[in-house]
């Protein structure tokens, strides 16, 4: 039996060579790659969250992998429908999320493993979304340092992507490079589960399914099609030209300065001197220069094009037809635009993305700013982030948080407003939320008054305090927990910079890429062995939420209670008996020596 790391890697290197997948379906009887996907997705909070079954990851055990492996053997493996919620979004509507069955999410994960390791070294390194290592900061960064000289961005959103992905395409998009009809099956299977909703079942006719553990790379395969048409057809297409001509007028003064400085008129040379600083040395309208470039995260994509609007237009028509035609995809008529760089700003991943121009600015002896990209952070975005902490336009206390303690309170407030900033460290204007901070720490300052029964200005001096940063010394505002014998837990809101970090980095959340079963869950299932009673054979992992559930154990709470406390972790292998016990509230059987 090939290990895990082995059969990824071979699949790796056939993605690098563009060599055919053959066989995959053979590779889901492999026991290691199950391990390693229950290692990377048991932590998950969704774990614990059932689908149309009670099933969770509670009870997790080798005999389940062998189950599974024994009905893809026959190819009696059905996914089940997804338990479909809806949850809100920020133009009022919802959007569907389906819940899998535990099975679902670990085969799931499986096939996420086998489909990542083959088409991931082939993906365009203008994508960014769902990918190991890159993230909305890796596209806004490539923007700011690429996209010098743009003239007009064009903004594409593809209404409802990942709820209209043609099945039928898709199988066709994996066919071409997976030569395996069974695991073909299993895909189309995998899509055509359906959901239930209310208790009634509905048929998924098109997309993958939001919440589904293969979808992402489901949907970057899909989506890798339109990735290849705008770089090997539209780029090619639209960008000629080594370099820009050179502007006549500035060539002009250019000569003229030349001769003033052989006559030696000084005079004559800096007024040349000062008219060229304020034209461009090259033509911007040359008809034989033309740029254009791509940057995609998920469904959303940017084009930027340095040329006529009408080729913009045209641009944008014939992604409209691509989509329609080839994938079977809509642009969004309210959300795909054509906007002017330098006198409007294109919306991207939560920042307005524009390009610089200033006639008198000078950094040194020329103009550095035109031409440059600038990230900014929108009003917009501060004037909602701030609006929930606001009452009649004044900062306020957040009554739902009055009765949690101040630690609580102060990492709430803290931890949110740390997220925002971080995200928006790559803009130039990052100062900008020195509003947001002031109505959160305001608002914060105001709830633990009104816990305390105090004044914001008395709580303010209570927890006022400097700390050290790799900037110099900055105030925030902090709370402790004193714990006797251990270092305190320390909860701070502030003692941030709002200064541009060119080199802030925030990456998509996913598990670290590791090819073999590491996880210490793994080695204690494996093991073979309860954690409990010590009894040698089958055993199954039991699992919480998380550890808060236990509560603080006693000298009268359960042994598998004092066991997970003393371990401090969230799982505890253990034997059928012993778990059947634990779920019913009888006391396991004592550890033998």
């Amino acid at each position: 039996m090939q290990s895990a790391a082995t059969v990824l890697g071979v699949l790796r290197e056939r993605g690098k060579r563009n060599l055919p997948c053959q066989e995959l379906y053979r590779q889901l009887f492999n026991p290691q790659l199950y391990l390693l996907a229950y290692g990377r997705i048991y932590a998950n909070k969704g774990a614990m969250t059932a689908g149309v079954t009670p099933e969770t990851v509670d009870g997790m055990s080798r005999a389940k992998i062998d189950r599974i492996i024994d009905a893809m053997r026959h190819e009696r493996y059905r996914f089940r429908p997804v338990r479909r919620v809806h949850i809100p979004k920020k133009n009022g509507k919802t959007r569907p999320l389906g819940l899998p069955t535990w099975s679902d999410k670990l085969v799931g994960e499986v096939v996420r493993l086998l489909l990542e390791a083959y088409y991931e070294p082939t993906f365009s390194d203008r994508s960014h979304g769902f990918r190991p290592g890159k993230g909305c900061h890796t596209a806004l960064r490539e923007i700011d340092y690429t996209w010098t000289g743009t003239a007009w961005f064009i903004e594409g959103d593809i209404a409802d992507c990942f709820g209209s992905l043609d099945h039928d395409r898709m199988v066709e998009i994996l066919a071409e490079n997976v030569h395996d009809n069974r695991f073909l099956r299993l895909i189309r299977n995998m899509l055509t589960a359906g959901y239930l909703e209310d208790w009634k079942w509905g048929a998924t006719l098109s997309g993958a399914p939001q919440g589904g553990v293969a979808s992402p790379i489901l949907s970057s395969i899909y989506l890798h099609k339109l990735d290849q048409f705008v770089e090997k057809t539209l780029i090619p297409e639209y960008t000629r030209g080594d370099r820009r001509a050179r502007n006549p007028a500035y060539l002009d003064l250019q000569n003229q300065l030349a001769k003033a400085r052989r006559r030696g008129d000084r005079a004559e040379a800096r007024l040349l001197r000062r008219r060229m600083v304020s034209l461009p040395s090259a033509d911007p309208n040359d008809p034989e220069y033309r740029r254009l470039r791509y940057c995609r995260y998920a469904d959303d994509h940017l084009l930027g094009f340095a040329g006529p609007k009408t080729e913009a237009e045209e641009i944008k028509q014939r992604l409209a037809q691509f989509l329609r035609e080839d994938l079977k995809l809509e642009l969004s008529k309210d959300k795909t635009l054509i906007t002017h760089a330098r006198t409007g700003a294109a919306r991207f991943l939560g920042y307005e993305i524009t390009i610089q121009h200033n006639g008198t600015k000078k950094t040194g002896r020329y103009r550095r700013v035109n031409g440059q990209v600038a990230l900014r952070v929108p009003l917009e975005v501060i004037k909602v982030k701030s609006a929930s902490y606001l009452h009649r336009g004044k900062p306020a206390k957040q009554k739902a948080l009055i009765h949690g303690s101040d630690y609580s309170i102060v990492a709430t407030f803290g931890a949110v407003y740390r997220g925002i900033v971080q995200y928006y460290l790559l803009a130039g204007d990052v100062h900008r939320l020195h509003r947001l901070r002031w109505v959160m720490e305001t608002s914060m300052l105001k709830t633990l008054a009104a816990k305390h029964r105090s004044s914001a200005s008395k709580i303010a001096a209570k927890h006022k305090a400097k700390i050290a940063t790799p900037h110099g010394p900055r105030t925030c505002f902090e709370a402790r927990i004193e714990r006797l014998g251990r270092q305190p837990l320390v909860a701070r809101f502030g003692g941030q910079p709002l200064r541009r970090q060119k080199t802030a980095k925030v990456i998509d959340s996913q598990p670290i890429r590791v090819d073999h079963p590491h996880k210490e869950i793994l080695t204690r299932l494996l093991a073979d062995t309860c954690e409990l009673c010590g009894t040698v054979g089958d055993v199954e992992v039991h699992h919480i939420r998380k550890l808060a559930e236990l509560g603080i154990p006693g000298p009268l709470a359960p042994q598998w209670v004092t066991a997970m406390a003393n371990r401090r972790r969230k799982t505890l292998v253990v034997c059928t008996a012993c778990h059947g016990h634990i779920h019913h509230g009888q006391p396991a059987a004592p550890l033998t020596q």
